[in-house]
């Protein structure tokens, strides 16, 4: 079997030559926080914070609870929540397979997170079940998490399950660590918001968003990829018009209905509703996000993600 790795080395290089090795370091650097002697900001103290972080004086000043954050020194953990269920065997905005994507941005991070001497440990899974791999330190390792990834959703049954999955990570994983989400553009439910709002005292999140095929083409964009959150993207494709189908249902959409205009901007409004929702959400828990829709934008769109929250202070 080919490596999964090679090539997402190959996009990287490429990608991150545009960059300073320097920003980019301090890029990835920000998404740690943790205990040292080195101190970053303040924030309001939120149920499940530990009682030693509390800035006593900071809290009788401004006369309610605050903590103090951290720069970290130790070692950090990059935990991979990837959904492997039945909607990532879908097609990604661009019209290839949404699993490459994910496939793609795994090994980004991940390499990352070696390059700077984190390890990094998966966690993937659909309503039928959720798995855990042991911790990775290495090359091979992330291989080796990448073919299991390729390999659950070449072989899944089940519907997606997202909740599931946080749930998961939630009730078992003690060491504060940094949670990254990969996840379809579903519309974010109540119980999502709930678990994410545990989540994100516990560890330090974020949340990326793999853009789903449109199921009935815009006359306008015919040969290309576009968004839909309804998780209707086809078997792939030999070319865009061909019948799309759903991947958990195997419901047909017609071929009469592929370039009806009227259709096609009906669902980018609920597409564009269900975007704006979940990005509100996620700014207001000050988790950081970003929806990928091509292979070919995707690593970019990861290091401007980290970029920009290397400028920014959270709290």
């Amino acid at each position: 079997m080919a490596s999964l790795l090679t090539p997402v080395k190959g996009k990287l290089f490429i990608d991150s030559t545009r960059k300073s090795t320097h920003a980019l370091d301090g890029a990835y650097a920000s998404l740690l926080r943790g205990h040292s002697l080195d101190f970053d900001d303040l924030r309001a103290y939120e149920y499940g914070d530990q009682i030693r972080d509390i800035d006593w004086k900071a809290t009788a000043r401004l006369g309610s609870p605050v903590v103090r954050r951290s720069l970290a020194t130790r070692m950090h953990t990059v935990l991979f929540v990837v959904d492997t269920g039945l909607s990532m065997a879908a097609l990604a905005y661009d019209e290839r397979p949404k699993k490459e994507l994910a496939i793609l941005t795994v090994g980004v991070l991940g390499l990352l997170a070696l390059r700077h001497g984190d390890d990094f440990c998966l966690v993937d899974g659909d309503s039928s079940g959720v798995r855990r791999r042991e911790i990775g330190r290495s090359e091979a390792a992330l291989e080796h998490t990448l073919r299991r990834i390729d390999r659950a959703v070449d072989e899944a049954s089940a519907p997606s399950d997202r909740d599931a999955l946080l749930s998961y990570v939630a009730r078992t994983i003690a060491r504060r660590m940094i949670v990254v989400v990969l996840t379809d553009d579903a519309p974010v439910g109540a119980e999502t918001e709930r678990l994410l709002r545990r989540l994100r005292v516990q560890h330090d999140v974020l949340w990326i968003t793999l853009r789903d095929a449109e199921p009935v083409l815009d006359p306008s964009r015919t040969g290309t990829g576009a968004g839909r959150r309804a998780r209707a993207a086809a078997d792939v494709p030999a070319a865009p018009q061909r019948a799309r189908r759903d991947v958990a249902s195997h419901w047909a959409i017609p071929e009469f209905l592929q370039g009806d205009a009227e259709l096609a901007t009906e669902l980018h409004a609920v597409d564009a509703a269900d975007a704006a929702h979940t990005e509100t959400l996620l700014r207001r828990l000050e988790i950081t996000h970003v929806a990928l829709a091509a292979q070919d934008a995707a690593v970019g769109e990861l290091l401007a993600m980290l970029d920009a929250r290397s400028h920014v202070r959270h709290g």
